[in-house]
């Protein structure tokens, strides 16, 4: 069958019962639901990466059919274009099995003055998985960039899965 579709938003609702827009649109009454409810999550800098919190925790071990989750918050996705209904969110997807992600899209960003912001932006609450300033990036989309996206898929993860393996370690060689 085709492979199930679940909005990000949704799927926390779903699992924990918060609905990150109606009351918890910023990250300091998010948190502080997420600490009534005593629900395990960590202190995160900005909304989206608390929301990638309660993803992490209490949506993705849930998934064991084919899943693709959709419509992720604008903080954690500073490639991504936006989503034109929502601005807090952008037109990105990830896919799972078995609850583990395997491959990760989303239409890329290619507007060079918004993009120079959103890197901007991320400085402020920048950690390893931050996107440092790319200036080199910043010339190449002024040059010109046609709409685009991409999908990448972990091909260490597939192996996982075809190899029935808990640990990267296990498959990391090949």
């Amino acid at each position: 069958p085709p492979w199930r579709r679940l909005n990000l938003a949704e799927g926390i609702k779903q699992h924990t019962e918060i609905d990150i827009f109606e009351t918890y649109g910023e990250a300091e009454a998010l948190w502080a639901e997420c600490q009534r409810l005593k629900l395990n999550v960590s202190p995160q800098p900005n909304w989206g990466k608390l929301v990638g919190e309660l993803l992490a925790e209490y949506v993705e071990p849930t998934i064991v059919n084919p899943t693709f989750i959709h419509t992720f918050p604008l903080d954690v996705s500073p490639l991504s274009k936006q989503n034109p209904s929502d601005p807090r969110m952008v037109e990105r997807f990830e896919a799972f099995v078995v609850g583990m992600e395997i491959a990760n899209a989303y239409s890329e960003l290619n507007d060079p003055i918004i993009q120079r912001q959103r890197f901007l932006e991320q400085q402020k609450d920048a950690d390893e998985e931050s996107h440092q300033m790319d200036e080199d990036y910043i010339m190449a989309l002024m040059q010109g960039m046609p709409p685009t996206g991409g999908l990448g898929m972990g091909v260490d993860r597939l192996t996982m899965l075809l190899t029935n393996q808990q640990s990267i370690r296990e498959v990391i060689l090949f």
